[in-house]
């Protein structure tokens, strides 16, 4: 044991993140800046590692500009690597002993633990760095590393050419519940103790556990095609997040409308009337919403005729020329017997925001106004007025086969 004075307290646990993201790779150039779902390959390894429960500080090492850049746009502080540790044979280890190094002489700061995270591995969770941490903590360790499950047969080629088996014998095929427990190495989190990791200079030392963490959740990127498979994996996360926070007893669905049932654009003639453009997708949306018997409302600040033009056509209820749309709201769901905690709202604006924030579900289109867009607890892919509203029905209908 490299820590039997270390009273481990799990609630005061607190670890240095170290992300090493070199400029150069051989595999895929600027890998580290490839785009996967409209963010930045290392932005998924940063965010991950600030929502960690026990992670209190998260840095980059680099040798790249621009890579220090993004980091310090996405909320990680930076150490810049020397080149002689950023070559191809340069080990992680070096860039994590240098950030160590760095942070000691111009701070005087040094962790107790190391959380070494690859921006490579786009699928891990915070609760997979608490995990690692956690699991090191528990069983008083000295390093950790992600895994998960392997069960397949590897093989190799004997000196005379022939085929052997690995980790297994070729000829007693052992079914899998007969054969030991084997692990793949994730390669996506490590931990270790700070003073151990001085001294040996290498991940695995002392006492090294296991953290599984699921299967689905192990991917790493290292070929172009690596990164078209990523982004269907994260499309199809992003899609069980957010269906997971849709009401499970949904009874109504409460719509702005200028820039939401439409683009937020108005056209005046010479006669000074004013014309607006909507989404006939989006009346089918409120089509299928209405036969799911879910109660529909719109509520706007404005008062034109065309929101009751539009409305009185796709049969909706609505108010307009409101001064107060939360109390709008709140007064509507009381005479209607509507729960809020199970109505969305949708919106597109900051006179949207006290509504958004008193419903269950708070959704925004994408074009919204950026102070409401970082509140909404789902922000769609369709903008105001080019189906927004039926991408919204369609993930409703979807959490109802999925319930």
């Amino acid at each position: 044991m490299q820590h039997n004075d270390v009273n481990f307290n799990k609630n005061g646990i607190e670890a240095l993140a170290i992300i090493p993201a070199r400029g150069q790779s051989k595999g895929i150039i600027k890998k580290n800046l490839q785009y996967v779902n409209g963010k930045p390959l290392i932005a998924y390894a940063i965010e991950a590692a600030r929502q960690a429960q026990y992670i209190n500080r998260v840095v980059v090492s680099t040798d790249d500009v621009e890579i220090a850049a993004v980091a310090k746009r996405h909320g990680a502080s930076v150490v810049m690597r020397p080149s002689d540790i950023s070559g191809d044979m340069a080990s992680s280890e070096l860039a994590l002993l240098h950030v160590l190094d760095h942070l000691e002489a111009t701070e005087s700061y040094k962790p107790l633990i190391l959380a070494f995270l690859q921006c490579t591995s786009p699928l891990t969770l915070p609760r997979d760095i608490d995990g690692t941490i956690e699991k090191m903590v528990d069983e008083q360790a000295d390093s950790a590393l992600a895994v998960v499950p392997f069960h397949y047969f590897l093989w190799n080629h004997n000196e005379d050419g022939t085929a052997g088996g690995i980790n297994h014998d070729k000829n007693m095929r052992l079914m899998r519940q007969q054969r030991k427990n084997q692990f793949l190495e994730a390669g996506a989190v490590y931990a270790m103790m700070v003073d151990g990791f001085h001294k040996h200079k290498h991940r695995f030392f002392g006492k090294t556990v296991l953290y599984q963490m699921p299967i689905d959740r192990c991917f790493e990127i290292d070929e172009w095609v690596d990164l078209k498979i990523a982004a269907v994996l994260m499309r199809e996360r992003q899609d069980e997040m957010i269906l997971s926070v849709l009401p499970d007893a949904l009874e109504a669905v409460v719509f702005d409308f200028d820039g939401v049932f439409t683009d937020n654009r108005v056209r005046i003639d010479q006669n000074g009337i004013e014309s607006v453009t909507c989404s006939r997708g989006d009346g089918m949306g409120i089509a299928r919403l209405k036969n799911k018997d879910i109660t529909l409302l719109v509520l706007s600040t404005e008062k034109n005729p065309v929101v009751e033009a539009r409305c009185n056509k796709l049969g909706i209820t609505f108010r307009q020329g409101l001064e107060d749309k939360k109390q709008s709201l709140i007064k509507w769901s009381e005479e209607n017997k509507i729960d809020l905690a199970n109505t969305i709202f949708v919106g597109n604006d900051i006179n949207d925001a006290e509504c958004l924030q008193t419903v269950g579900c708070s959704v925004v289109v994408n074009d919204a106004h950026p102070g409401v867009k970082s509140m909404a607890q789902i922000v769609l892919n369709a903008p105001g007025g080019h189906g927004a509203i039926r991408e919204l029905a369609d993930l409703i209908e979807r959490k109802g086969k999925v319930a």
